[in-house]
């Protein structure tokens, strides 16, 4: 009997990881930018960001479906609890490593920039490149059709 659970656990833990990114190769997900190259940004209010040209096609539902693969460690509702990773709401226009009551890795800790969604692109791309030492087991999302919808469905979402 216990041969059997490890048999139908395997699965489960070879699904989840390929949710997270896993066994992709990093090559394919290069950030177009790094955190010490993000450089000064400007913030704009959500509805500026998705009213330009990147956002205003974006395919909200298919974000907010996208985002079933973050909502395994992180929360957006405003008051929501940080659990793997912090609460997202209201990122955009926030310092890296702002919820106080998030344990931050010392990388985020000692970055210098700000949440935007030019730094978010790069950070789900690859957030091992965009923040070596970072602790965010995500392995990156490859297409930028799907980091385009899942930022906007994020920074509607996360101004609620």
């Amino acid at each position: 009997m216990r041969r059997a659970a490890k048999r139908t656990l395997a699965p489960a833990i070879l699904l989840l990881l390929a949710g997270c990114g896993a066994g992709t190769d990093s090559a394919d997900r290069q950030p177009a930018v790094t955190a010490a190259e993000l450089g000064e940004q400007t913030v704009l209010s959500a509805a500026e960001y998705l009213a330009r040209p990147a956002y205003a096609g974006a395919d909200l539902e298919r974000g907010r479906s996208l985002y079933l693969q973050c909502r395994a460690c992180h929360t957006i509702e405003e008051g929501g609890s940080s659990l793997a990773g912090p609460n997202l709401h209201g990122i955009f226009g926030s310092r890296a490593a702002a919820v106080g009551d998030f344990p931050y890795s010392e990388a985020l800790r000692q970055a210098d920039f700000v949440w935007t969604p030019r730094a978010m692109d790069a950070w789900i791309t690859n957030p091992w490149l965009f923040l070596p030492g970072n602790r965010m087991s995500y392995g990156g999302m490859r297409r930028p059709e799907d980091r385009r919808d899942l930022i906007a469905w994020m920074l509607q979402a996360g101004e609620q």
